[in-house]
């Protein structure tokens, strides 16, 4: 197979493999992000403009088809607002990085840097009453995998965790003490945070670890959440959480109409986010519990709280109703009124 000229390539191969993980530290899976947003990218230049992949070069790169390949991210491929923002944000660190290797490229950067970031509107936070998520925790049997599908929605609640955190855990990282449990999650970035249990959290724990980590058997660096298939331990797959957590909440809304009719597994953080926010916990507490980098992704929960809202309002409104209504200082006061009107 011969190119054209494999410079974009070449810069492309470095821009992975050298400057995201070695030079800005980033995580795999931000790496990972980055390569399928520059995957997509050549499929786009491939497949819509017929360009052979032995043919694609920076001369094909300008603002105008950069705008072409975001609006066909969302239009042809389905993505949202936000993934079609992420995906200019690599974009723009990208063309960046290959001016800062030949300057010759830096008129790409400012090129790049005209597209606009499109406005997408507020999304709304899908969280659980506290009776919904009773009815969903209710849901597992007490069977081997039930008892496992319980633990980790319980977890998961307590620990706000994001899908990906709780099945990074490994045994090792539940530390079980006697008035401090806590769990260490490993976030966005590889960055680490400690994250209290509760006592009844750490009661399901050690059931749990009785069931598929047996003392004799047990592993500190085994993965908490695991299937098995051919005989071997995997990590357990986001998909299949989705798939239980969807079936449980099904079951969930037949007796509980409070209950999604769409139960995720993101939805345990946001309800955990809430009834803390409700709780009283402050919002820069909060955004380090939850893992935020910036206290003001936290504030979705302080907007979405209409519950809270309601009740601020009911107490206002209640105050106000018990005050006795004031009389105009000038009401059957003949003299004052002429007065103010000049003709006292």
């Amino acid at each position: 197979m011969k190119f054209k000229d494999d410079t974009f390539f070449k810069i492309i191969r470095s821009f992975l493999t050298t400057y995201l993980p070695k030079q800005k530290c980033y995580s795999f899976n931000t790496i990972k992000s980055y390569k399928e947003t520059l995957n997509l990218l050549i499929d786009y230049l491939q497949d819509e403009k017929q360009i052979p992949i032995t043919q694609i070069s920076f001369e094909y790169l300008d603002n105008i088809t950069i705008c072409s390949y975001l609006d066909w991210l969302q239009e042809t491929r389905g993505c949202s607002i936000s993934t079609r923002n992420q995906r200019l944000m690599v974009l723009r660190s990208f063309f960046k990085y290959a001016g800062m290797v030949d300057s010759s490229y830096i008129i790409l950067q400012s090129e790049v840097s005209k597209v606009p970031v499109k406005k997408c509107t507020s999304t709304i936070v899908e969280y659980m009453s506290e009776k919904a998520l009773q009815a969903l925790l209710q849901q597992p049997l007490n069977s081997k995998y039930g008892i496992r599908d319980r633990f980790f929605m319980i977890l998961m609640y307590d620990t706000a965790a994001r899908c990906g955190e709780m099945l990074n855990l490994k045994v090792k990282d539940i530390q079980v003490q006697p008035k401090s449990s806590i769990v260490q999650l490993t976030g966005k970035g590889s960055k680490t945070r400690l994250v209290p249990i509760m006592d009844k959290t750490v009661e399901h724990f050690r059931y749990y670890l009785d069931k598929f980590h047996p003392i004799e058997i047990r592993k500190n660096d085994d993965y908490l959440f695991y299937t098995i298939i051919h005989g071997i331990k995997n990590q357990m797959s986001p998909d299949n959480v989705a798939s239980f957590m969807n079936r449980y909440g099904k079951l969930a809304k037949q007796s509980c109409d409070e209950v999604p009719n769409k139960v995720h597994p993101h939805q345990l953080r946001h309800t955990r986010a809430i009834h803390l926010y409700r709780g009283g916990m402050p919002l820069p507490l909060l955004s380090e519990f939850l893992g935020h980098s910036d206290v003001n992704t936290t504030r979705i929960y302080a907007y979405a709280d209409t519950e809270m809202k309601r009740l601020a309002i009911q107490k206002i409104t209640m105050k106000n109703d018990t005050l006795p209504l004031e009389q105009p200082v000038w009401e059957n006061n003949d003299n004052l009124i002429r007065k103010l009107y000049g003709l006292r």
